[in-house]
């Protein structure tokens, strides 16, 4: 396993993190902290962002 292949199994579990915490956020949780987990589940995509542009790169 090479670093690219590391980085593209690390962006896709981020992905799948992001867009799990993103749902807790906005379906499971309707007080105040379902605006956390939306906000980390936000942050969560964008570092898959990064790790996702970073492959080749590295």
């Amino acid at each position: 396993m090479n670093k690219n292949t590391v980085l593209a199994w690390a962006t896709t579990i981020m992905i799948i993190m992001g867009l799990l915490l993103i749902g807790l956020g906005a379906f499971r949780y309707n007080d105040i902290a379902g605006w956390g987990f939306g906000a980390v589940g936000v942050g969560f995509l964008a570092n898959a962002w990064v790790f996702n542009s970073l492959k080749g790169r590295v």
